[in-house]
């Protein structure tokens, strides 16, 4: 499946603080940045030279692997003190010989044990997720959705933001194939038979409203304030 291929839902959330929200509290903040030695530069010595809306995307992916296969296992039963063989299928299985110490707690009139070689049909469902920051690392997805949420419109708010909205930098096909991991356990060597199937649920394409500081500090020092505009937290 190719790029293009893949059915993408795209999400952009709300923001819960606006522009003039955003520049009281990097006000607040901004000389927190330049700390050296457990002192703050005055307010005065760090200018924001900048401050930009941007939509930074999270790909959060849903899917399911199913697998069926036989493997090889073998079963203990028990049978009466008196039963020194089990036929079986045409095969013939003895019973297990009593250690010494077993036959000091139960005499030779205890239950005896016979191993039978089998197999098991064995059946596999894991459903799960996985959500990738915009940098392609693994991260745990802290946001709700919901029509309260979400903008109505999020193709448009990204066509307007074009120049400072930030794609996904994990391709689909990297991001799918690293689910397939998480959900395809290793399985046992010793199996036959193998059917298994991987079924993709969703890709979901989210962009969140982060506000970004650009700082000059003393000696020409550069750094960023970032805050994230829907859940009101400095990042």
């Amino acid at each position: 499946m190719t790029e293009n291929k893949y059915d993408i839902k795209t999400i952009v959330l709300k923001k819960i603080l606006d522009e003039k929200e955003a520049s009281v509290i990097i006000e607040d903040k901004k000389t927190s940045l330049f700390k050296k030695l457990l002192k703050k530069p005055s307010p005065e010595e760090v200018h924001v030279q900048s401050l930009t809306l941007c939509y930074e995307s999270i790909l959060k992916i849903s899917g399911k692997y199913v697998a069926d296969y036989f493997r090889k296992s073998t079963h203990v039963i028990s049978v009466d003190s008196n039963v020194k063989e089990v036929v079986l299928g045409g095969g013939i299985f003895p019973i297990e010989s009593k250690s010494i110490l077993r036959k000091a707690f139960v005499g030779n009139r205890g239950k005896n044990k016979i191993e039978l070689p089998l197999e098991e049909h064995v059946f596999v469902e894991e459903e799960g997720e996985v959500t990738f920051d915009h940098h392609g690392r693994e991260i745990k997805f802290q946001f709700t959705i919901n029509s309260k949420t979400v903008e109505n419109y999020p193709q448009q708010i990204l066509e307007s933001n074009s120049s400072t909205v930030k794609k996904p930098e994990i391709t689909y096909d990297a991001a799918v194939e690293q689910l397939k991991i998480i959900l395809k356990k290793p399985l046992e060597q010793d199996i036959r038979n193998l059917n298994d199937e991987f079924v993709l649920n969703t890709i979901s394409e989210i962009y969140i409203p982060i506000f970004e500081a650009r700082l000059v500090g003393p000696n020409q020092k550069i750094e960023i304030l970032r805050i994230d505009a829907v859940r009101n937290k400095i990042l």
